[in-house]
């Protein structure tokens, strides 16, 4: 009994556990890696702002940088300042208490400068919209690139919002 315990523990497992969703992450990571490289020739930088959220997207956000996804592997970062930002992420209602925040923290990034909102809530305002403290969804302050509906959406998707800004970039840029 107890040999059988340990030869299923330490023995060789029958099959590996296969993540499809994780191997469609990778695919898409690498496809955005290839456009930041001819793009920007480096990495870039992203600043998440929190402008009124219930923080659902914001774990999906952090999940991003756990040793299961990695992005920092396909050239993006998470940077605490937005003067080193490329790319500003907005999460969230824009409430009227952190309008002036998100707004400042805009005009704090190097131009030109790339604003993502994520979530439902950052895209029109969400379930607060209709709320007294809430302006409504990021573009309701800002110029946004692109928008990631979902409550919240997945890492999956938030690559997916990546690549297309990525996509969209490359369309505009002068060659």
């Amino acid at each position: 009994m107890i040999i059988d315990l340990l030869r299923n523990f330490f023995g060789k497992k029958i099959a590996q556990d296969f993540d499809p969703e994780l191997a469609e992450f990778r695919k898409i990571g690498f496809e955005l890696k290839r456009h930041i490289d001819n793009i920007f020739s480096r990495s870039i930088a992203i600043r998440e702002v929190d402008s009124g959220s219930d923080n659902a997207a914001e774990i999906e956000l952090n999940n991003l940088g756990t040793p299961h996804y990695d992005i920092e592997r396909f050239g993006l970062s998470f940077v605490a300042s937005p003067r080193h930002a490329d790319i500003i992420v907005i999460t969230g209602a824009v409430t009227h208490n952190m309008a002036l925040a998100v707004k400042k923290t805009f005009e704090a990034m190097p131009q030109p400068g790339f604003v993502i909102a994520v979530g439902d809530d950052a895209c029109d305002g969400g379930i607060y919209k209709d709320s007294y403290a809430v302006l409504g969804g990021a573009d309701k302050i800002l110029p946004v690139d692109i928008k990631i509906p979902g409550n919240p959406p997945t890492p999956l998707q938030i690559m997916k919002g990546l690549l297309a800004l990525m996509e969209a970039i490359k369309k505009q840029k002068p060659r």
